[in-house]
């Protein structure tokens, strides 16, 4: 009962009122106590900095008018990175930038670093009036307005929403610092049991920016939403104590956390590798939830450019036991983001463990075989250490000239390279498994086999399984070696077979080998099954308990 051993000692931990709240809104994470922290706007560093630029939703304010910022920074790592909330009450995109705090919030961002902007509160405000005059104009064009400004006595050109958003977002790619745009967060107004989803079209006009711009973007407002409706009206007045704006601490907190679970979602190991335990154990936002760029691999260039685009995870915690993945797209696509809209099973894996308790940790590169994978196995095999579990999936890419010879034996063909002219001895499919597993074993950690995913292809109206090739021969690896086998490729088979062609195709993202995120979290579920109905079951003590429980008695 390793989930409860955790939790229980956490909520004892932090403060149990907002935990209760986030646990019935079916988020399995830790919270402080209801009072806000001290005012988090602390002095960039020489680490890496997160600044925050938006309005009172985001500013540290005070007891009932708290800005999710200042309890943001406790998500991330301090000795890792800093957080600076720079962002001011009562400012909308345009005011944030002619009043000065945009130029003052500018001048500490260094290359590296990451700026949060959300603005639109504010920004549907009067363009000219005597007390208050901080509307933009709507929209993302060019359109200008020149007004004699009743507030401040001075002439000034009003531009709109987008003009200013893109002068913040140009500002800060001059600085060679990374912008993320957020949706706003949710107003307290509700109909037919939902809640209001944005104010105006401001956060439709903020994913246009970040689309246009191949900028990421955070749906703040639909991860905000989502959590209110869970938790219904009454509970969500609560985090309202002052008007349908402002959030006292708890909902402050949600917000927070929201964000957090936003930059998990883009999946950029740069940021994630930062987060604290409490980071950790916010769950990752799925791929609809946020906007990623695309980020195609550079074309020649060094080794290393390379590996820095593969943005590999490590563990969040190298004293906690791991659980590996390696094997080829269908574990792990690209850079783990869903380029082209493609997803392993490794990418939704992580959520049916703990992360106060285990790691999870898929270094799977697309375009490997069990041949192939060999210099990224030289990276990743140093850090296994005793009491690990490696899952390995191979089969995909292992025929043709980059492929392994066929079978299993001690078979062996020199190669020669046409590129390099470098000469090299392959050896069977089978022959490359049972290095891994001598590899994982010399480390005391523990290998188990997973057959290759199918693959979108029918034959007298049910899918087409691997036989006499790369799932059969994991099978005959696995016995012979005494290793757990979890045969995917029969599992997810099975599972297609009732769900029928149609639905099937609509799992992929592409004709045949590559699923969408439906059909990877279908995938990893099958997984996670396969592994429960192992006896013994080396992840016994690590999965979160009623997730994934046995569904087939498939191996």
């Amino acid at each position: 009962m390793l989930l409860s051993t955790h939790l229980m000692r956490d909520l004892r931990r932090f403060g149990h009122r907002t935990a209760v709240v986030l646990l019935l809104a079916g988020l399995v994470v830790p919270a402080h106590a209801a009072e806000p922290v001290a005012d988090a706007t602390s002095e960039p560093t020489e680490l890496p900095t997160i600044f925050i630029a938006g309005d009172s939703t985001a500013a540290n304010g005070n007891p009932v008018a708290t800005g999710w910022g200042r309890m943001f920074g406790e998500y991330f790592d301090s000795t890792r990175v800093n957080v600076v909330n720079r962002a001011r009450g009562g400012r909308s995109s345009r005011t944030f930038i002619t009043e000065g705090h945009w130029a003052k919030l500018l001048a500490e961002v260094k290359a590296g670093d990451i700026v949060l902007i959300q603005f639109g509160h504010n920004d549907g405000g009067p363009i000219n009036h005597e007390r208050i005059a901080r509307g933009s104009l709507p929209g993302l064009g060019d359109e200008t307005e020149a007004i004699d400004n009743r507030q401040t006595k001075q002439p000034e050109v009003v531009h709109t929403f987008g003009w200013y958003m893109r002068q913040m977002i140009a500002d800060v790619r001059a600085k060679q610092a990374r912008p993320i745009l957020l949706s706003l967060t949710v107003r307290n107004y509700w109909r037919d049991g939902r809640v209001e989803r944005g104010s105006g079209d401001y956060g439709q006009w903020t994913r246009a920016l970040a689309e246009s711009e191949k900028l990421p973007f955070i749906d703040h407002t639909k991860l905000i939403a989502d959590v209110y409706e869970k938790l219904g009206h009454d509970a969500v007045n609560a985090f309202f104590p002052r008007d349908h704006v402002h959030n006292g601490a708890d909902g402050a907190r949600i917000n927070a956390m929201m964000v957090v679970s936003g930059l998990k979602g883009l999946r950029e190991q740069s940021i994630i590798r930062d987060l604290s335990l409490m980071g950790r154990m916010v769950p990752m936002a799925d791929p609809g939830d946020v906007y990623v760029p695309p980020q195609p691999p550079p074309k020649g260039g060094p080794r290393e450019e390379f590996m820095t685009w593969l943005n590999l995870p490590e563990p969040a915690d190298p004293t906690r036991p791991t659980v590996w993945l390696i094997g080829d797209s269908t574990v792990r696509n690209g850079r783990g983001n869903g380029y082209d809209g493609q997803f392993g099973w490794g990418d939704p894996f992580e959520k049916y463990f703990y992360p106060a308790a285990t790691n999870v940790v898929n270094r799977a590169v697309g375009g490997t075989g069990a041949r192939t994978f060999n210099g990224h196995w030289a990276n990743t095999l140093p850090q296994v250490k005793k009491g690990d579990v490696v899952l390995i999936q191979f089969g995909h890419n292992d025929n043709g000239s980059r492929g392994a010879l066929r079978g299993i034996g001690e078979e062996t063909e020199t190669r020669e390279d046409a590129t390099t002219k470098e000469t090299e001895i392959v050896h069977t499919f089978g022959w490359y498994l049972r290095r891994y597993i001598a590899d994982i074993r010399a480390q005391e950690a523990t290998p188990v086999l997973c057959t290759l995913v199918p693959r979108n292809s029918w034959k007298d109206g049910k899918i087409a399984r691997s036989t006499d090739s790369h799932a059969d021969w994991t099978r005959a690896v696995a016995a012979a070696e005494d290793v757990a086998l979890v045969d995917l490729n029969e599992r997810i088979a099975r599972k297609y077979d009732v769900l029928g062609e149609d639905a099937v195709t609509a799992l992929f993202a592409d004709k045949r080998v590559h699923t969408g995120w439906d059909g990877a979290e279908l995938n990893a579920l099958t997984v996670v099954e396969g592994l429960r109905a192992l006896d013994p079951n080396p992840l016994a003590r690590h999965l979160r308990p009623s997730m994934g429980m046995p569904a087939s008695s498939a191996p």
